[in-house]
């Protein structure tokens, strides 16, 4: 086996629609490994031999839903995919033929644009969002989910970072910078959370998902960290896609509804301590790099002032091991 998708979902409306999209544009020996993490879809999943499904009666976390996928898989690579998101054509052999064994990669990112609402009236449509209160143009209230599924162009992104505080943030100007612009392969400070690729032996010998984080939060920083200080790289790809759903209303089919895992504040700035901790005061055991060795790569980093840096040249001396490169 090539590949295993794995695909954490709760109260995922799309999930369905994202396996789908998967398996038509898998060109390799390509299987999805969906997690039902405490529920069940209202659209079945296709009925698939590449198709694996775990269910859990009681939401374990996307973490460590994440981790039980990549448990069950046996292919050579994973790729953990956000449930409401599409592919472009062959991205499995494409991200196959360039990623090293001490890579993660990135397919290059579009936003998803999943449906409109149709006005049952007129035909108006709207962009995808809460189902509107009345149509904009003939006021009637009857509307229908048109699926549309496709990439909004114009809407790239191929590069992200962390801030001094360890957030996630986006970094347009990086890939635009000489070294970069054209080049099929561009190195990124960060991620989102929402997708990356590896071979499964260097997820697991990168511990996979770190649960100390908590369900959510912290997702695409703590998969950089890991790429990057355990003395590899975190590469996107140019060359192939996947385009990924912002949530720009409720999306339920109903129009109401809200972000599938539940974020209460005090769970995402446990998260965020618990990252700061993790990485500022070097205590993940297999980095080999020091985190001021990866903002020194990147500077300068938005975000990070001079001081910053200094200061994190500092707890990095105080954690200094044999181990660790400098």
């Amino acid at each position: 086996m090539l590949l295993s998708v794995l695909i954490p979902a709760r109260e995922e409306m799309f999930l369905a629609q994202t396996v789908r999209n998967v398996l038509e544009n898998a060109q390799g020996e390509t299987e999805v490994i969906a997690v039902l993490d405490g529920y069940e879809p209202e659209d079945p999943l296709p009925v698939d031999d590449r198709v694996k499904i775990l269910r859990f009666a009681e939401s374990i976390g996307q973490r460590a839903a994440t981790n039980a996928a990549a448990m069950a898989s046996e292919a050579k690579y994973v790729m953990k995919l956000d449930a409401h998101c599409a592919g472009g054509p062959g991205f499995d052999v494409i991200l196959a033929g360039d990623c090293q064994p001490d890579w993660t990669m990135v397919p290059a990112m579009w936003n998803l644009h999943s449906f409109d609402w149709r006005c049952m009236a007129c035909g108006n449509r709207t962009y995808q969002g809460s189902r509107p209160a009345a149509c904009e143009k003939c006021q009637a209230i009857e509307f229908e989910r048109i699926i549309v599924w496709k990439p909004r162009k114009g809407r790239l992104t191929l590069s992200w970072r962390f801030d001094s505080a360890m957030h996630f943030q986006y970094w347009k100007a990086h890939h635009r910078l000489p070294q970069w612009k054209d080049e099929p392969l561009v190195e990124t400070m960060s991620c989102i959370g929402a997708c990356m690729f590896l071979e499964r032996d260097r997820y697991w010998a990168l511990d996979g998902m770190d649960l100390g984080h908590g369900s959510w939060g912290q997702y695409g920083t703590e998969v950089a960290a890991k790429a990057w200080l355990s003395g590899g790289k975190l590469v996107t790809t140019r060359k192939t896609w996947f385009a990924h759903m912002f949530r720009t209303g409720n999306f339920n089919r109903d129009g109401e509804g809200s972000f599938p895992y539940p974020l209460p504040l005090e769970a995402q700035e446990h998260a965020r301590v618990y990252s700061r901790d993790l990485w500022k005061n070097g205590k993940w055991p297999k980095a080999v790099r020091s985190l001021s060795w990866l903002v020194e790569r990147f500077w300068p980093v938005p975000g990070w002032t001079e001081a910053d840096l200094q200061e994190q040249r500092q707890r990095d001396g105080l954690a200094r091991t044999h181990s660790v490169v400098y």
